[in-house]
């Protein structure tokens, strides 16, 4: 495989596909070493079909608002690569969303899925329909129309969406309502469920909670330890909740949220009753963290800047894709941080992880640190499956083993002849062999 030859081919297949011709370009490049040395890989020609996902559906979708207008958003899903097990990725109704990043979410759902241990391929969808200052009604009636559509292309053992951004409980709610009125049937065709109708435990908190499990362990294999850290995490959803919640649980100091406005600093540190009051904000669907500073007093908001400028020992992007760039890590090295956990798919630019690990810095991919929710996603499906439900206690048992199992992979395949752990290498290589093995023993199909 030539790196540079196969990404020259897709950028002309694809061009102007950014996030997507990124992403493939960083598991390309770090995996390349190891795939010449499989020669049964080129002959299969798997790093060219792997690229490319398997199907996409486009659709329109129209609904009416509650003033009887009407509206048309287009609908997504990339169905990327099932070798190991059925498409599984989650839905994000967001006015960014479009096919480059939907393929790049697709694409690096096949190896974070690949790494948590369990039989799932790798899949995204979603729609520009942003929930943001609708009704519950307007959202009702949008994620309706969108399922009419989708219903047909999924099932439990052909492809499993979940949330994402801009798709929580309340949307998976009557996504999955209308996906039962279709299709005839009660499945676990959806994962982030309502527990009285075949939700799991812990699964709202689980991305956040795995993503601190992973940083725990990171500190640990270098001789620290996560109590009396004090932390920066962006965003103020459902994987910072969780992410705040864990951590300020396990003794560390969390000083930072933030949104599209802004972000809070607390030198304080969030406690149980600011974490309760993130939901509150993300809740209202304003999207803004602005009035969190007029909560509680002794916290600033900073208008229209970064966390990624506050002393920290630890940062851990938790909103979207390419939050911290270049400028944002040179701020953060001066500063002394120790470990960066991209909790967000992508979260960091490609300059800024180059600085990181040239810094032999501890950093941590989102592929491999924020996995925990997809694997309690799939844990979510065996339960669907056994037609049963486990206790808060044996999800989180289950959680704990699959993170530690991928950092175990991303020390197997990662660590380099200094003993530094490059971390982005080891979870690339890892995810990457069980999928191509898989490809070369089915087939050219």
């Amino acid at each position: 495989m030539n790196v540079n030859n196969l990404m020259a081919d897709l950028e002309r297949k694809h061009p102007g596909e950014s996030e997507y011709l990124q992403a493939v370009r960083e598991v390309l490049i770090t995996v390349e070493e190891v795939y010449n040395r499989h020669p049964e890989f080129e002959a299969n020609k798997i790093a060219e079909r792997i690229v490319e996902p398997d199907r996409i559906f486009t659709f329109k979708v129209p609904w009416v608002d509650d003033k009887g207008e009407i509206h048309v958003n287009i609908g997504y899903r990339v169905q990327f690569n099932n070798a190991i097990g059925p498409y599984k990725g989650g839905l994000r109704f967001h006015s960014s969303v479009n096919l480059s990043i939907l393929k790049f979410l697709g694409f690096e759902q096949i190896f974070k899925n690949a790494l948590t241990t369990l039989p799932m391929g790798g899949a995204k969808g979603g729609s520009d329909f942003n929930p943001r200052g609708k009704s519950d009604r307007e959202v009702m009636r949008f994620c309706q129309a969108f399922m009419t559509e989708l219903w047909r292309h999924i099932g439990p053992q052909t492809d499993v969406p979940a949330g994402d951004i801009g798709v929580g409980g309340r949307e998976i709610g009557y996504l999955y309502g209308m996906y039962r009125k279709l299709a005839q049937e009660n499945t676990g065709v959806l994962t982030g469920k309502g527990m009285t109708y075949g939700g799991s435990l812990i699964r709202p908190e689980a991305t956040g909670y795995g993503a601190v499990y992973f940083l725990k362990q990171m500190l640990e294999k270098a001789g620290m330890e996560l109590k009396g850290k004090v932390i920066a995490i962006s965003g103020f959803g459902n994987v910072a909740w969780g992410a705040a919640k864990k951590a300020t649980e396990l003794g560390a100091k969390i000083v930072t949220i933030s949104g599209p406005d802004g972000y809070i600093y607390d030198p304080e540190g969030l406690n149980e009753e600011k974490i309760a009051y993130m939901l509150e904000l993300r809740a209202s669907n304003n999207d803004i963290v602005a009035p969190y500073a007029d909560q509680f007093p002794g916290s600033t908001f900073y208008p229209a800047r970064k966390p990624w400028e506050v002393k920290v020992d630890i940062a851990m992007p938790c909103a979207t894709q390419n939050e911290l760039n270049g400028e944002d890590a040179q701020q953060l090295i001066a500063n002394g941080v120790k470990c960066v956990a991209e909790v967000s798919n992508m979260g960091c630019t490609p300059e800024a992880i180059d600085l990181f690990i040239s810094h032999k810095l501890m950093y941590g991919p989102g592929k491999a640190v924020n996995a925990g929710g997809v694997a309690t996603s799939g844990l979510e499906m065996t339960q669907n499956s056994m037609k049963l439900n486990w206790t808060a206690e044996e999800v989180d048992a289950k959680l704990h083993q699959i993170m530690s199992s991928i950092h175990h992979a991303c020390i197997e395949y990662g660590t380099e002849e200094d003993g530094y752990i490059n971390y982005m290498k080891g979870a690339n290589i890892a995810g990457f062999m069980k999928v191509a093995k898989s490809m070369v023993e089915q087939g050219v199909i």
